[in-house]
């Protein structure tokens, strides 16, 4: 089981940095109604390459893969601070659907 949510939640990832990467004006808007500038979307999506390239690692590195699933909940507990705070409730649910996927993906690396 953790071979599937951790390849899913590395799929995601990619798929969220892509989306980062292309600076669309719909993914901008976004993300500033959040509080997040334009300049920060790229550093943002190496984040998630990161996070990415680390649970599959983390496949093969359990100690790896235990350290990206803690970074990652850190990093979307934060995101869904943020469209908290800013009282985005239109797409607050992504970030805790990531957050619930990395939360998965920790304690399946633990048990």
């Amino acid at each position: 089981m953790s071979v599937i949510v951790s390849c899913v939640l590395a799929a995601l990832l990619v798929f969220t940095a892509v989306r980062k990467l292309s600076h669309r004006p719909a993914v901008v808007a976004t993300y500033q109604r959040v509080g997040v500038p334009e300049s920060r979307l790229n550093a943002l999506a190496a984040i998630l390459l990161a996070g990415a390239a680390g649970l599959i690692a983390g496949l093969w590195w359990h100690w790896l893969g235990v350290a990206t699933a803690i970074g990652l909940v850190c990093y979307f507990a934060l995101a869904v601070a943020a469209h908290v705070r800013a009282k985005d409730t239109a797409t607050v649910m992504t970030p805790v659907v990531y957050l619930a996927l990395s939360v998965a993906a920790l304690v399946l690396r633990l048990i």
